[in-house]
């Protein structure tokens, strides 16, 4: 008897201990979700890149990073098939490992993403300075530092084309910007971009690596307005480079301030021969301290005005000024002697921009 009691009693506790663990498994877990990734593994060069992937699950999902060299998007799929887009920033330090996570319901899956090292690190051409900015056009489009200017035609010194915001008239293609000048229906389309508009600049060493376009009508220029403009030119305009291309391959760099303002004297402007402007790649530069300004052109200096301390007239420059990247067609300037449409399409091509300051 005392047997069977006993018997009895370990029923029940079993008995209880097994419906505890039964309401224990009623807790609200989310279900687990399937979730299929196409490609879970990229690998990216130092200059940056954009993948894309298709996730299908069998409910909505999100994605995300935790990893700030790294973006995904869209970061929720209400559908159950999606294609996420991962963009990999360009890397100038070591080789790096990061992730992105996609999550449905309980279930969770990993995309990895790995990165080569950077280049050696951009040297200053001049001695005393250090790079703050860059955009080497490594990637597949620009980057959110490029603003547009969109005008009609006639917006600015009678120049002939609008300006818009489109994917013809700028593209970054094969480590390059392109700007493209070409027909529009009836009428002539460019691009006119302002690099860090809203902040620019003040002082320093900047410089871009051009091929110019060819062209009886064209005027590439790469130059630098101020931040907070009122009035020209008493807050001054800096032309690290001009061309028309009706006097092709003869570049130019200029001043505009009250006490200089195209009047032809050698204190504003100086101009030089590249044999192969329209043909090859040259770089152009500024340095721009408090005292002076130098133009160079492939590293050899064209020009330098200096300040001589007798006030805005004539040194408007102590204050941020952002660089400017465009082709206009016709013009004051661009259009003194005619144009010929059968130049069009032309374009400007742009390696790199940089921009350094003093250390």
């Amino acid at each position: 008897m005392k047997n069977f009691m006993f018997l009895i009693t370990i029923l029940a506790v079993a008995t209880g201990l097994w419906s505890c663990s039964s309401n224990d498994t009623t807790i609200g877990y989310a279900p687990a979700e399937t979730i299929n990734v196409a490609q879970s593994d990229f690998h990216a060069a130092n200059v940056g890149d954009t993948v894309n992937t298709v996730v299908i699950s069998s409910h909505e999902f999100s994605a995300y990073t935790n990893n700030d060299w790294i973006t995904v998007s869209p970061a929720y799929s209400p559908g159950k098939k999606d294609t996420l887009t991962i963009t990999i920033a360009p890397n100038k330090g070591d080789a790096r490992e990061g992730s992105v996570i996609v999550w449905s319901g309980g279930s969770r899956d990993s995309i990895k993403i790995s990165q080569d090292a950077g280049a050696e690190d951009i040297k200053a051409p001049l001695d005393g300075y250090k790079l703050v900015w860059d955009d080497e056009f490594s990637g597949s489009s620009l980057s959110s530092d490029w603003t547009y200017e969109v005008q009609p035609a006639g917006w600015v010194n009678n120049e002939l084309q609008k300006y818009v915001q489109d994917n013809d008239v700028a593209q970054v293609k094969n480590g390059c910007l392109n700007i493209n000048l070409m027909k529009d229906g009836n009428s002539i389309k460019s691009a006119r971009l302002y690099a860090k508009k809203a902040t620019g600049w003040t002082y320093g060493y900047i410089e871009a690596r051009i091929k110019l376009p060819a062209g009886k009508g064209t005027w590439p220029a790469f130059w630098m307005m101020p931040v907070n403009f009122k009035s020209w030119p008493a807050d001054g305009e800096i032309d690290i480079m001009e061309e028309v291309g009706y006097d092709p391959n003869v570049v130019v760099s200029t001043i505009h301030c009250n006490k200089y303002n195209n009047t032809g004297t050698a204190t504003e402007s100086a101009r030089e021969t590249v044999s192969t402007a329209q043909s090859d790649f040259h770089t152009y530069g500024l340095e721009w301290t408090a005292d002076y300004m130098t133009f160079y052109v492939d590293g050899e200096k064209l020009l330098t005005y200096k300040n001589d301390g007798s006030g805005n007239d004539e040194w408007p420059f102590n204050k941020a000024f952002y660089p400017i990247l465009n082709i206009a067609w016709g013009g004051t300037w661009g259009g003194a002697q005619g144009v010929d449409e059968s130049a069009l399409p032309a374009q400007m091509q742009v390696d790199y921009i940089r921009v350094f300051q003093k250390k």
